[in-house]
């Protein structure tokens, strides 16, 4: 089956269609791209750069457009737009530049509204499932890494605390994870054995599928990067510099069909809990 090409296609379709529609608030008038520049003020291509999508618009430029075309009234639109297109794919040293905290607590209303949970996992054991150790552990490592300050322990009290979705019955929660995030070490054995031993638990409840992936698997798709899909209203993918909310039902429905496709080869139930209680003994 095919794969989405790039998490960023969603995002800069939308940049295209507001370069787009800066466009069509222009032609009206009669200006040229160049001449709208030179009477904005700006360098004679930037009008052309940013109805391209070669330049994303500021606050300023979009009031401009606004301004120099006689349609104020579409400021706020067209400021929505951009933000939402901004809100698409943020950088981790943007949302981190004060700690993990932050990050944690802008997922809770999210989480709140989210009725169907659909989560994808090849490295590391979902934050909804994770242990407060566990979670620090991993914090750790990020806060070092990026070189950030350090309010992990406050990072990790609204991680747990989120988790308390779990359990509403009237939610609905697909775990899919490769055997690898089970054997991948975050803090001591004994860290990685209560943290497993926790799987077993969740595993249980009603409202809960806990899928794993078997490193012996016969493939029909293969590992990419996490990503979570909340209902079917959005999708976020993590990446190694950046997060990427993807909205477009298309694009949506690509990553419900791979996890569609993921969870046609993992295991549950008996076998999903040998794989677990096979990584706990791994251990030593």
């Amino acid at each position: 089956m095919p794969v989405p090409s790039s998490p960023f296609s969603a995002v800069q379709e939308e940049r295209v269609a507001l370069g787009r529609q800066l466009r069509e608030i222009r032609r009206p008038t009669g200006m040229t791209a160049r001449a709208f520049a030179a009477r904005a003020g700006w360098s004679e291509s930037k009008a052309s750069r940013i109805e391209n999508a070669r330049t994303s618009p500021s606050n300023d430029d979009i009031r401009l457009y606004c301004e120099l075309c006689g349609v104020p009234e579409l400021y706020a639109d067209l400021m929505a737009r951009a933000h939402n297109i901004d809100e698409m794919y943020v950088e981790w040293r943007r949302m981190q530049r004060d700690g993990l905290r932050r990050g944690q607590q802008a997922h809770v209303p999210l989480y709140e509204r989210t009725r169907r949970f659909r989560v994808y996992e090849p490295g590391v054991i979902p934050g909804l499932l994770q242990t407060a150790d566990y979670a620090r552990a991993i914090m750790g490592r990020i806060v070092d890494f990026r070189q950030i300050p350090d309010d992990s322990e406050a990072a990790v009290t609204v991680r747990v605390e989120r988790q308390h979705v779990l359990r509403d019955a009237n939610r609905r929660f697909g775990f899919l994870l490769e055997e690898s995030a089970l054997r991948s070490r975050f803090g001591s054995p004994e860290v990685m054995a209560a943290q497993l031993g926790h799987l077993l638990a969740v595993a249980s409840l009603p409202q809960v599928s806990l899928g794993v992936i078997s490193m012996s698997a016969d493939r029909v798709m293969w590992p990419l990067e996490g990503f979570w899909i909340f209902d079917d209203q959005q999708v976020v993918i993590e990446l190694a510099t950046a997060q990427v909310t993807v909205k477009q039902p298309s694009e949506i429905g690509v990553y419900a069909k791979m996890f569609a496709e993921l969870a046609a080869i993992a295991s549950y139930g008996p076998r999903a809990r040998a794989l677990i209680t096979e990584a706990i003994n791994a251990l030593g």
